[in-house]
């Protein structure tokens, strides 16, 4: 298991951060190179089915999940069931104030392809967190403009 995660401070409400968090047609808005796409007709529950498209154009991957743990307004965990990407990713929503919260965003993965893989993802790392903290910045800012 590889974890990897990244936390930013939003100045908004716990609940205005968890409601554009959790608005997964909309993820593509702010996350890099991201289309998700709602599969199941509860999509805010335990047993949810999303399934987002990271790529561009025909280039890319199909990372399904299925959502395994729902408390609003502060945690949902997603277990992914994809052929790329495995294991879990959480998001974290914590209190600072009635208008200030932290967005704490996580990835336990599995990396496939045994030494290979865990060797390209060493080397992919860096620039993997890059795009999801400049993702992450974008988040908050559309948040705080209320825009999402």
């Amino acid at each position: 298991m590889e974890h990897v995660e990244l936390r930013i401070a939003i100045k908004a409400s716990q609940d205005s951060v968890w409601r554009a968090i959790t608005d997964w047609t909309r993820q593509g808005e702010w996350m890099f190179a991201t289309k998700v796409e709602v599969t199941s007709e509860i999509s805010h529950d335990v047993g949810a089915s999303l399934a987002a498209f990271t790529g561009f154009g025909p280039l890319g991957f199909l990372d399904t999940m299925v959502v395994t743990h729902w408390e609003p307004p502060v945690r949902c965990d997603v277990n992914h069931t994809g052929r790329v990407v495995q294991g879990t990713g959480t998001f974290i929503v914590e209190r600072v104030s009635d208008n200030e919260s932290v967005f704490v965003w996580s990835e336990d993965l599995t990396i496939p392809l045994g030494a290979a893989g865990r060797f390209g993802f060493t080397l992919t790392k860096p620039f993997f967190l890059a795009g999801v903290r400049q993702s992450l910045k974008k988040f908050a800012t559309l948040v705080e403009e209320q825009k999402l």
